[in-house]
């Protein structure tokens, strides 16, 4: 296994995003994860050969903050330090901004806070009915 990181997404198909969102009730299929994907201030992934095993995103303004709202691995590549890695990749190349925000499960929030970021605390209004992101809405798709 040779893993390496790319933040060249130009070659990503839907194909390659396959077997990610493992427990979400409801998640975006691949063509809609692809898309929201390019829709990014940043992204970075890590791949095995030509195979995407882990990817990370964030929306910015590229000035002043950045938000990180997904982060995966696949299952068969957890525990290897991938994920770490990325967030790593992630956070050096958001360096120059004042924040970069993360809203984790509590389950996770000692992964984040061992990579350097700290617990606040936060509001969030979530649409669980959009979740899959099968909605138009918001897109400019009609």
């Amino acid at each position: 296994m040779t893993i390496t990181y790319t933040d060249d997404t130009s070659a990503l198909e839907p194909e390659h995003l396959k077997g990610f969102f493992v427990g979400w009730p409801t998640h975006p299929d691949p063509g809609r994860h692809l898309a929201m994907l390019g829709r990014s201030h940043k992204v970075w992934l890590a791949r095995d050969g030509d195979r995407c095993i882990g990817f990370i995103n964030a929306i910015s303004d590229g000035l002043y903050c950045a938000f990180v709202p997904l982060l995966e691995v696949l299952p068969e590549y957890q525990g290897r330090g991938i994920g770490a890695e990325l967030v790593r990749r992630m956070v050096a190349s958001l360096d120059g901004l004042y924040s970069i925000d993360v809203v984790c499960d509590d389950g996770v929030a000692k992964f984040y806070e061992s990579l350097g970021f700290t617990r606040l605390a936060g509001m969030a209004r979530r649409n669980y009915g959009n979740q899959g992101a099968g909605s138009d809405a918001g897109t400019g798709d009609s």
